[in-house]
Protein backbone atom coordinates (compact mmCIF):
# COMPACT_ATOMS: atom_id res chain seq x y z
CA UNK A 1 0.00 0.00 0.00
CA UNK A 2 1.45 3.45 -0.91
CA UNK A 3 3.21 5.14 1.96
CA UNK A 4 3.35 2.09 4.21
CA UNK A 5 1.76 2.28 7.64
CA UNK A 6 1.38 4.57 10.64
CA UNK A 7 0.47 3.88 14.26
CA UNK A 8 -2.47 5.71 15.84
CA UNK A 9 -1.94 4.97 19.52
CA UNK A 10 -1.80 1.16 19.39
CA UNK A 11 -3.62 0.89 16.03
CA UNK A 12 -1.51 0.27 12.93
CA UNK A 13 -3.19 1.61 9.78
CA UNK A 14 -2.24 2.04 6.16
CA UNK A 15 -1.24 5.63 5.41
CA UNK A 16 -3.49 5.39 2.37
CA UNK A 17 -7.01 5.13 3.76
CA UNK A 18 -10.53 5.72 2.52
CA UNK A 19 -13.06 8.44 3.36
CA UNK A 20 -16.67 7.23 3.24
CA UNK A 21 -18.47 10.60 2.97
CA UNK A 22 -19.16 10.30 -0.77
CA UNK A 23 -21.12 7.08 -0.28
CA UNK A 24 -24.15 9.05 0.95
CA UNK A 25 -26.55 10.82 -1.40
CA UNK A 26 -26.21 14.34 -2.84
CA UNK A 27 -25.12 16.90 -0.27
CA UNK A 28 -24.11 13.98 1.99
CA UNK A 29 -27.83 13.48 2.68
CA UNK A 30 -29.89 10.34 2.22
CA UNK A 31 -28.98 7.04 0.58
CA UNK A 32 -26.79 6.60 -2.49
CA UNK A 33 -28.44 6.27 -5.88
CA UNK A 34 -26.84 2.82 -6.23
CA UNK A 35 -26.46 1.08 -2.84
CA UNK A 36 -24.91 -2.02 -4.41
CA UNK A 37 -22.15 0.11 -5.94
CA UNK A 38 -21.47 1.68 -2.54
CA UNK A 39 -21.18 -1.74 -0.93
CA UNK A 40 -18.84 -2.84 -3.73
CA UNK A 41 -16.53 0.13 -3.07
CA UNK A 42 -16.28 -0.72 0.63
CA UNK A 43 -15.50 -4.36 -0.11
CA UNK A 44 -12.86 -3.30 -2.63
CA UNK A 45 -11.29 -1.03 0.03
CA UNK A 46 -10.66 -4.10 2.18
CA UNK A 47 -9.64 -6.26 -0.80
CA UNK A 48 -6.95 -3.69 -1.69
CA UNK A 49 -5.47 -3.96 1.79
CA UNK A 50 -6.61 -0.56 3.11
CA UNK A 51 -7.04 -0.72 6.91
CA UNK A 52 -8.21 2.85 7.70
CA UNK A 53 -11.78 3.92 6.91
CA UNK A 54 -12.91 7.42 7.91
CA UNK A 55 -16.62 7.95 8.49
CA UNK A 56 -19.21 9.74 10.62
CA UNK A 57 -22.75 9.01 11.66
CA UNK A 58 -23.59 12.54 10.46
CA UNK A 59 -23.04 11.37 6.88
CA UNK A 60 -26.52 10.67 5.58
CA UNK A 61 -27.16 10.92 8.53
CA UNK A 62 -26.52 7.28 9.55
CA UNK A 63 -26.21 6.19 5.90
CA UNK A 64 -22.48 5.59 5.51
CA UNK A 65 -22.10 3.82 8.85
CA UNK A 66 -24.93 1.45 8.03
CA UNK A 67 -23.41 0.76 4.60
CA UNK A 68 -20.04 0.03 6.24
CA UNK A 69 -21.71 -2.41 8.63
CA UNK A 70 -23.66 -4.13 5.85
CA UNK A 71 -20.61 -4.47 3.61
CA UNK A 72 -17.92 -5.40 6.11
CA UNK A 73 -19.32 -6.68 9.43
CA UNK A 74 -17.97 -8.78 11.13
CA UNK A 75 -14.95 -6.62 10.45
CA UNK A 76 -11.68 -8.23 9.38
CA UNK A 77 -8.90 -8.18 11.92
CA UNK A 78 -6.70 -5.13 11.45
CA UNK A 79 -9.39 -2.92 9.88
CA UNK A 80 -9.87 0.30 11.86
CA UNK A 81 -12.85 2.65 11.65
CA UNK A 82 -12.33 6.32 12.49
CA UNK A 83 -15.38 8.47 13.14
CA UNK A 84 -16.11 12.04 14.19
CA UNK A 85 -18.62 13.81 16.39
CA UNK A 86 -19.45 17.43 17.11
CA UNK A 87 -21.94 18.23 14.35
CA UNK A 88 -25.34 16.92 13.38
CA UNK A 89 -27.58 17.46 10.33
CA UNK A 90 -30.65 19.60 9.86
CA UNK A 91 -33.50 19.25 7.37
CA UNK A 92 -31.82 21.71 5.02
CA UNK A 93 -28.62 19.66 4.88
CA UNK A 94 -26.71 22.00 7.19
CA UNK A 95 -24.18 20.92 9.82
CA UNK A 96 -25.20 22.58 13.10
CA UNK A 97 -22.80 22.12 16.00
CA UNK A 98 -23.66 19.39 18.52
CA UNK A 99 -20.99 19.62 21.21
CA UNK A 100 -22.90 19.57 24.48
CA UNK A 101 -21.91 16.55 26.62
CA UNK A 102 -25.30 14.89 26.14
CA UNK A 103 -25.16 15.44 22.37
CA UNK A 104 -21.67 13.91 22.21
CA UNK A 105 -22.75 10.91 24.31
CA UNK A 106 -25.69 10.31 21.98
CA UNK A 107 -23.47 10.68 18.90
CA UNK A 108 -21.01 8.10 20.25
CA UNK A 109 -23.86 5.70 21.02
CA UNK A 110 -25.30 6.12 17.50
CA UNK A 111 -21.89 5.48 15.92
CA UNK A 112 -21.50 2.34 18.04
CA UNK A 113 -24.97 1.08 17.10
CA UNK A 114 -24.80 1.82 13.38
CA UNK A 115 -21.28 0.44 12.97
CA UNK A 116 -22.09 -2.59 15.12
CA UNK A 117 -19.11 -2.33 17.48
CA UNK A 118 -18.67 -2.24 21.26
CA UNK A 119 -15.96 0.44 21.16
CA UNK A 120 -14.95 3.03 18.58
CA UNK A 121 -11.31 2.79 17.45
CA UNK A 122 -10.82 6.56 17.16
CA UNK A 123 -13.20 9.49 17.58
CA UNK A 124 -12.34 12.95 16.25
CA UNK A 125 -13.94 15.93 17.95
CA UNK A 126 -14.93 18.33 15.18
CA UNK A 127 -14.88 22.01 16.07
CA UNK A 128 -15.30 25.24 14.11
CA UNK A 129 -17.84 25.41 11.30
CA UNK A 130 -18.11 24.97 7.54
CA UNK A 131 -15.88 28.00 6.97
CA UNK A 132 -13.01 26.59 9.06
CA UNK A 133 -11.65 26.56 12.62
CA UNK A 134 -12.89 29.03 15.21
CA UNK A 135 -10.78 30.12 18.18
CA UNK A 136 -11.95 29.14 21.64
CA UNK A 137 -11.55 26.49 24.31
CA UNK A 138 -12.37 22.86 23.47
CA UNK A 139 -12.08 21.71 27.08
CA UNK A 140 -15.75 20.98 27.80
CA UNK A 141 -16.52 18.82 24.75
CA UNK A 142 -13.16 17.04 24.82
CA UNK A 143 -13.52 16.23 28.51
CA UNK A 144 -16.94 14.74 27.73
CA UNK A 145 -15.28 12.42 25.20
CA UNK A 146 -12.51 11.56 27.69
CA UNK A 147 -15.23 10.45 30.11
CA UNK A 148 -16.66 8.14 27.44
CA UNK A 149 -13.14 6.88 26.74
CA UNK A 150 -12.77 5.98 30.43
CA UNK A 151 -16.00 3.98 30.12
CA UNK A 152 -14.38 1.91 27.35
CA UNK A 153 -16.55 3.26 24.52
CA UNK A 154 -13.67 5.04 22.73
CA UNK A 155 -10.10 3.75 22.29
CA UNK A 156 -8.35 6.87 20.98
CA UNK A 157 -9.11 10.55 20.51
CA UNK A 158 -8.36 13.10 17.80
CA UNK A 159 -9.44 16.63 16.92
CA UNK A 160 -10.68 18.10 13.65
CA UNK A 161 -11.11 21.56 12.11
CA UNK A 162 -8.93 23.10 14.81
CA UNK A 163 -6.34 25.85 15.31
CA UNK A 164 -2.78 25.04 16.43
CA UNK A 165 -3.65 26.57 19.81
CA UNK A 166 -6.59 24.19 20.18
CA UNK A 167 -4.30 21.26 19.39
CA UNK A 168 -2.03 22.38 22.23
CA UNK A 169 -5.00 22.67 24.60
CA UNK A 170 -6.28 19.25 23.56
CA UNK A 171 -2.88 17.67 24.23
CA UNK A 172 -2.92 19.17 27.73
CA UNK A 173 -6.21 17.35 28.44
CA UNK A 174 -5.69 13.90 26.90
CA UNK A 175 -3.44 11.98 24.48
CA UNK A 176 -4.35 13.03 20.93
CA UNK A 177 -3.36 10.57 18.18
CA UNK A 178 -4.42 12.59 15.14
CA UNK A 179 -5.43 16.01 13.84
CA UNK A 180 -7.80 16.21 10.87
CA UNK A 181 -7.82 19.58 9.10
CA UNK A 182 -8.26 21.06 5.64
CA UNK A 183 -4.96 20.75 3.77
CA UNK A 184 -3.84 20.05 0.22
CA UNK A 185 -1.35 21.21 -2.42
CA UNK A 186 -3.05 24.59 -2.74
CA UNK A 187 -4.10 25.14 0.89
CA UNK A 188 -1.00 25.01 3.08
CA UNK A 189 -1.88 26.92 6.25
CA UNK A 190 -0.98 23.96 8.48
CA UNK A 191 2.59 23.43 7.26
CA UNK A 192 4.12 24.37 10.63
CA UNK A 193 1.54 22.31 12.53
CA UNK A 194 2.23 19.24 10.38
CA UNK A 195 5.95 19.48 11.11
CA UNK A 196 5.31 19.94 14.83
CA UNK A 197 3.01 16.92 14.97
CA UNK A 198 5.48 14.81 12.99
CA UNK A 199 8.07 15.49 15.69
CA UNK A 200 5.56 14.32 18.30
CA UNK A 201 4.57 11.17 16.42
CA UNK A 202 1.01 12.45 15.90
CA UNK A 203 -0.83 11.79 12.64
CA UNK A 204 -2.14 14.57 10.44
CA UNK A 205 -5.11 13.65 8.26
CA UNK A 206 -5.96 16.21 5.56
CA UNK A 207 -9.58 16.37 4.60
CA UNK A 208 -10.37 17.53 1.06
CA UNK A 209 -6.89 16.29 0.00
CA UNK A 210 -7.95 16.81 -3.64
CA UNK A 211 -9.75 20.10 -3.07
CA UNK A 212 -13.13 18.76 -2.01
CA UNK A 213 -16.13 20.11 -3.90
CA UNK A 214 -13.80 22.30 -6.01
CA UNK A 215 -11.12 19.91 -7.32
CA UNK A 216 -7.55 21.17 -7.44
CA UNK A 217 -6.64 23.01 -10.63
CA UNK A 218 -3.15 24.30 -11.31
CA UNK A 219 -0.99 24.66 -14.40
CA UNK A 220 2.02 23.49 -12.39
CA UNK A 221 0.12 20.41 -11.18
CA UNK A 222 -1.03 19.61 -14.71
CA UNK A 223 2.52 20.00 -16.03
CA UNK A 224 3.97 17.58 -13.49
CA UNK A 225 1.16 15.12 -14.19
CA UNK A 226 1.80 15.28 -17.95
CA UNK A 227 5.53 14.81 -17.41
CA UNK A 228 4.91 11.75 -15.22
CA UNK A 229 2.09 10.34 -17.40
CA UNK A 230 -0.24 10.48 -14.39
CA UNK A 231 -3.48 12.23 -13.50
CA UNK A 232 -3.31 15.52 -11.57
CA UNK A 233 -5.18 13.90 -8.68
CA UNK A 234 -2.67 11.05 -8.49
CA UNK A 235 0.17 13.56 -8.31
CA UNK A 236 -1.63 15.53 -5.58
CA UNK A 237 -2.04 12.39 -3.48
CA UNK A 238 1.56 11.30 -4.03
CA UNK A 239 2.73 14.78 -2.99
CA UNK A 240 0.84 14.51 0.28
CA UNK A 241 2.42 11.14 1.11
CA UNK A 242 5.87 12.57 0.39
CA UNK A 243 5.18 15.84 2.22
CA UNK A 244 5.57 14.27 5.69
CA UNK A 245 5.57 10.71 7.06
CA UNK A 246 2.75 11.50 9.53
CA UNK A 247 0.25 12.44 6.80
CA UNK A 248 -2.52 9.87 6.34
CA UNK A 249 -4.75 10.06 3.26
CA UNK A 250 -8.52 9.50 3.25
CA UNK A 251 -9.64 10.39 -0.31
CA UNK A 252 -13.25 9.47 -0.98
CA UNK A 253 -14.96 8.06 -4.02
CA UNK A 254 -18.15 6.20 -4.88
CA UNK A 255 -16.49 4.32 -7.76
CA UNK A 256 -14.44 1.11 -7.58
CA UNK A 257 -12.46 2.14 -10.68
CA UNK A 258 -11.66 5.56 -9.19
CA UNK A 259 -10.64 3.95 -5.90
CA UNK A 260 -8.14 1.74 -7.74
CA UNK A 261 -6.83 4.77 -9.68
CA UNK A 262 -6.30 6.67 -6.43
CA UNK A 263 -4.36 3.82 -4.85
CA UNK A 264 -2.17 3.33 -7.92
CA UNK A 265 -1.58 7.05 -8.31
CA UNK A 266 -0.55 7.54 -4.72
CA UNK A 267 2.26 5.06 -5.31
CA UNK A 268 3.96 7.49 -7.70
CA UNK A 269 7.40 8.66 -6.51
CA UNK A 270 7.91 12.33 -7.28
CA UNK A 271 11.35 13.69 -8.14
CA UNK A 272 13.04 16.71 -6.55
CA UNK A 273 12.10 18.78 -9.61
CA UNK A 274 8.48 17.64 -9.34
CA UNK A 275 8.36 18.55 -5.66
CA UNK A 276 9.89 21.97 -6.27
CA UNK A 277 7.28 22.79 -8.90
CA UNK A 278 4.44 21.54 -6.72
CA UNK A 279 5.64 23.29 -3.57
CA UNK A 280 5.31 26.62 -5.34
CA UNK A 281 1.54 26.16 -5.82
CA UNK A 282 0.49 26.76 -2.23
CA UNK A 283 3.14 29.27 -1.25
Amino acid sequence: MPGGTWTLGDLTVTRFGYGAMQLAGPGVMGPPADPDAALAVLREVVALGITHIDTSDAYGPHVTNRLIREALHAYPEGLHLVTKVGATRDAQGGWPAAREPEQLRRAVEENLENLGVEALDLVNLRLGDATGPRAGSLAEPLEALVALQHKGLIRHLGVSNVTPEQVTEAQSIAPIVCVQNLYNLAYRQDDALIDRLAGQGVAYVPYFPLGGFSPLQSAALSAVAARRDATPMAVALAWLLQRSPNILLIPGTSSVAHLRENVAGAGLTLTADDLAALDAIGR
